[in-house]
């Protein structure tokens, strides 16, 4: 054998003819300054609104947990029959719209997510449990 086939790479035995042909990396270089970090300090992100306009792509939690108590507090939940019913239909429907399994639990936290964007409709639910009556004359 005669060494290396051609268009194989580089030589990784040979010298470099010049050591100081590559420069060293200035105090201003930043390592990776092609990765962009949605949660950075400001002072690093970019000040291209092109690059600030367009960050990656985040990976859904769905994906990126290991299971579904991933980053998750437990918290009892008591239902009366008829919300564990209509829970149980929203998890049918839900799994229909999307053509998968929806986890109950990722169920429960969406729909405790947009019961907080919605207060007014929480309250009205809650007045007719009774909040908000005194009977105090």
């Amino acid at each position: 054998m005669t060494g290396m086939k051609q268009g194989a790479g580089e030589n990784p035995f040979a010298e470099d003819p010049d050591p100081d042909a590559e420069s060293a990396p200035s105090s201003t270089d930043k390592p990776h300054d092609d990765i962009s970090y949605p949660n950075a300090p400001e002072e690093e992100k970019a000040d291209d609104p092109q690059q600030v306009e367009s960050q990656p792509m985040q990976i859904p939690y769905k994906f990126r947990r290991s299971s579904v108590q991933d980053g998750r507090d437990r918290v009892p939940l008591f239902l009366h029959a008829e919300t564990k019913s209509d829970e149980r239909d929203a998890l049918r429907t839900l799994e229909n719209q999307f053509g998968d399994n929806v986890s109950l639990t990722d169920l429960r936290e969406a729909l405790v997510i947009v019961g907080l964007d919605h207060l007014d409709e929480v309250e009205t639910q809650l007045q007719q449990w009774g909040y908000g009556i005194t009977f105090d004359e």
